[in-house]
């Protein structure tokens, strides 16, 4: 069997803050599993070696990185959020953008009522969308 999760790697050991935000943040989130790195390395100790998580009902991995890497995040890769109701938008949209950057501003588009783009403070991107 073959299978597909989304990855994602953070650098400067920020995948445990950025997965207990998410959790905190974004309905139906857990983390399932968190292993960390060792004394033995070869990341740093107490980094994410690997993490599995459910955000928004998508099972997610993330992984702390110990080489430094030229890239990092990019929006043109982002988590689609459907929003059942108008103030789940404005939450969401707050609280994912609160220290990030917003891309689109929450407003109708024309293609929906309401909708907006965000890069959060760890770089990871959101569209947030009224069904």
């Amino acid at each position: 069997m073959t299978s597909m999760t989304p990855f994602l790697m953070f650098q400067g050991g920020k995948a445990r803050a950025a997965l207990d935000f998410y959790v905190a943040t974004v309905p139906d989130s857990r983390i399932v599993s968190l292993d960390r790195f060792g004394p033995d390395g070869p990341g740093p100790e107490g980094t994410v070696l690997r993490a599995h998580a459910v955000i928004a009902g998508q099972p997610v991995m993330a992984h702390d990185s110990f080489i430094t890497h030229d890239f990092d995040f990019t929006a043109s890769w982002s988590f689609f959020l459907e929003c059942e109701d108008e103030s789940d938008c404005e939450l969401l949209f707050a609280a994912l953008g609160e220290g990030g950057q917003i891309l689109m501003p929450l407003d109708n588009y024309g293609w929906s009522r309401r909708f907006g783009w965000v890069s959060d403070k760890f770089g990871v991107a959101w569209q947030i969308n009224l069904k």
